[in-house]
């Protein structure tokens, strides 16, 4: 009977891919010409290639310490939703710098998508008031994995994914709810993940440590970071004078409300 998506155990799920792939490369050590395509390149063995979405250096840490025993990894820089602009260069920054700085067994690369915030804030419309971890987030995933699963396509890799399920905060079975529909769509197989798993939030924080990262305290959009100022600095009881409070499209560069 099949589990529904929020039973899955997405981390087994993805050591069963992994397993073949070191079945797969074991092939390599005996290769014949079977194993080769016309024009002379090598099927069996070969090392597959992933496009990993990051969300910021941090959570990637474990992830690509993980991964990268596996594949060739191209890291993906795509996050429209982060405000304000400085966040997103010191992020962009701080992610350039662990990928130059962390022991790997397979090279790992880096590109850096365009920042276009109001990709996210049209996305966003409607959805400002929501809570954290609902639909306006949901969507947010789907913004950034669906700028991944095109550019995966184009660059002829074998899987992608994203960084986001390290985080206790993001909706793991939703991700790969996602990132298998957009599979589908864009003909790019999907890795699916749940990386926190296996202590991996643990471990990305310790690597974060010793790498010395810039670890932010909310998530990246301008609602989250409106969200975690509110519980740094819960409002005053009724009665309580106070000055006005920032409005959405004073804080979102482009942001015009509804």
């Amino acid at each position: 009977m099949a589990m529904k998506n929020g039973n899955k155990n997405y981390q087994k799920e993805l050591e069963r891919i992994l397993e073949g792939i070191v079945r797969e490369g074991s092939k390599a050590e005996g290769i014949t010409a079977d194993d080769l395509t016309a024009d002379g390149r090598q099927t069996a063995g070969r090392v597959p290639r992933l496009l990993l979405h990051s969300c910021c250096g941090p959570c990637s840490s474990y992830v690509l310490e993980y991964l990268s025993q596996y594949f060739y990894i191209t890291v993906l820089y795509y996050n429209p939703n982060i405000y304000p602009e400085e966040e997103y260069h010191k992020r962009a920054k701080e992610q350039q710098r662990l990928i130059e700085q962390l022991p790997s067994k397979y090279p790992i690369s880096f590109v850096e998508g365009v920042f276009e915030p109001q990709r996210f804030y049209e996305m966003a419309r409607g959805m400002e008031d929501m809570s954290e971890g609902g639909e306006r987030c949901f969507g947010c995933y789907e913004l950034r994995l669906k700028e991944a699963a095109e550019y995966a396509r184009q660059q002829g890799m074998d899987y992608f994914t994203t960084t986001l399920s390290i985080s206790p905060l993001k909706n793991a079975a939703k991700l790969n709810e996602i990132g298998l529909a957009l599979a589908e769509e864009y003909g790019v197989s999907y890795l699916v993940s749940d990386f926190k798993k296996r202590n991996g939030y643990k471990r990305s924080v310790e690597l974060s440590a010793e790498y010395g990262m810039y670890r932010q305290d909310y998530c990246g959009c301008v609602f989250s970071r409106q969200q975690r100022e509110r519980q740094k600095h819960p409002l005053p009881e009724a009665g309580t004078k106070t000055g006005p409070s920032p409005k959405g499209h004073e804080m979102g560069k482009g942001y015009t409300g509804n």
